[in-house]
């Protein structure tokens, strides 16, 4: 059998990792089975940083986020413009790249994959010099997000209810926010929304299908605008999600582009940045790079579906 090194960054405190206590012994064992050889960075204790100069400069050719969408996007941004490829072990609570790249939840057949080292080439996003690889999100879904952070880790009845009593709260109370948008064509349209995503490649609708995206080489970012986030709005968007007609409703506006600058009035705004509650300064500057990572998972399949309404895509 013919061996392959390989560097994983594994985030013990990611939610699966921590639910299941897995440690770089147990990945080490599991690894070895299919042929591969791995240096294993368990220390949560030295600097992400660090770590991830440790994984980009490694001499293995595939270096591998064990842990969240967070971790993946961290050490894909470290070896971005490099030749190696860059594996996934969904060991986190949300996993959205893994279920976009259908590499299995499951970490005895994600190692399988793994041990493929089949390379999917995708796009990725980049704002102000730092790459996304499913959405940034501006408004108040991120101050929902910040709020989760209260809980996570709980899951009792009182901590769940607590937080749905401040998701209502939160939206009785939300305002809408102006935002210049520049597409780069020389126009500057003005827009008045309550929450907005910036996307790499499109999100599809269908049934059960809640942000999901089957390309992820379109070479497109998608602006996802909506303008009113009420507590109705609220559910009627979460039960068309559910049903797969949330692209059509009246509130929402999508927006294909290859890069888009965005301006508020204040300096700084919170964002979920891949699932990360982060700040960012304005104004924002957005762009698509182009199959520009080589990520190990399945060979893709093309949707079958459409992945936006046409009649609600501005080019």
């Amino acid at each position: 059998m013919q061996q392959t090194h390989c560097h994983i960054l594994l985030n013990a405190k990611a939610g699966t990792a921590n639910a299941l206590s897995i440690s770089g012994a147990d990945l080490a064992a599991k690894l070895a089975e299919r042929g591969l050889i791995a240096e294993i960075d368990e220390n949560t204790d030295r600097p992400m940083s660090e770590r991830l100069i440790r994984a980009a400069t490694s001499a293995a050719p595939i270096v591998v986020a064990a842990g969240g969408d967070g971790t993946i996007t961290a050490l894909a941004n470290s070896i971005l413009g490099s030749d190696k490829k860059l594996g996934i072990l969904p060991l986190g609570t949300v996993n959205a790249l893994a279920k976009d790249l259908n590499i299995p939840l499951e970490l005895d057949l994600a190692i399988d994959v793994l041990a493929s080292q089949n390379c999917r080439t995708i796009d990725v996003g980049r704002v102000d010099g730092r790459i996304f690889l499913h959405k940034v999100v501006v408004g108040v879904v991120p101050e929902l997000a910040a709020g989760r952070e209260h809980i996570r880790g709980r899951t009792d009845f009182r901590a769940k209810w607590g937080f749905f009593l401040f998701i209502l709260r939160r939206l009785a109370r939300t305002r809408r926010f102006a935002v210049a948008m520049d597409l780069g064509d020389g126009n500057v349209r003005i827009e008045r929304v309550q929450a907005l995503a910036v996307a790499s490649n499109a999100y599809e609708q269908g049934v059960g299908r809640i942000f999901s995206r089957q390309r992820l080489d379109e070479g497109s970012l998608y602006v996802y605008l909506l303008s009113h986030l009420n507590i109705r709005d609220f559910f009627r968007l979460w039960g068309g999600m559910i049903m797969g007609t949330w692209q059509n409703d009246s509130e929402l506006t999508i927006l294909k582009t290859r890069q888009v600058t965005l301006t508020t009035h204040k300096k700084a705004m919170n964002v979920m940045f891949d699932g990360e509650v982060e700040k960012l300064e304005t104004p924002m500057t957005f762009e698509v790079l182009p199959a520009a990572l080589c990520v190990i998972a399945p060979a893709s399949v093309l949707p079958d579906t459409p992945a936006a309404d046409p009649d609600k895509v501005a080019l």
